[in-house]
């Protein structure tokens, strides 16, 4: 009986217009942020590929490369999009799923 019960309102929270819309806006941004990272690595790889010489090039007078700060860079470009995509998360996708999931009886 209570798996019924959980399926029905599975079902109707799936059906709700409210969540599809916030699962749709959850993929836009997922898509958004995942298409800035790819971007900025194959941007990496084209100038890996095309001016290797610019990412060895040394900085002042030290043994570091420009490519070590790059990297570095695309990296924390990385865990920045997470954190973003957390943040945002956490204080838009939790509530408007926890208001819908409160007005289907959850």
């Amino acid at each position: 009986m209570q798996k019924a019960a959980e399926d029905a309102m599975v079902a109707a929270v799936a059906a709700d217009p409210r969540y599809i819309a916030l699962v749709a806006r959850r993929a836009r941004l997922g898509w958004m942020l995942s298409a800035v990272i790819f971007f900025a690595f194959v941007a990496y790889l084209l100038l890996i590929a095309f001016d290797r010489a610019l990412l060895g090039a040394p900085i002042g007078d030290g043994v570091t490369s420009v490519g070590i700060p790059v990297g570095l860079g695309l990296i924390l470009l990385a865990i920045v999009l997470t954190g973003v995509y957390v943040a945002h998360a956490n204080r838009h996708h939790d509530a408007q799923m926890a208001a819908i999931l409160k007005d289907h009886g959850a």
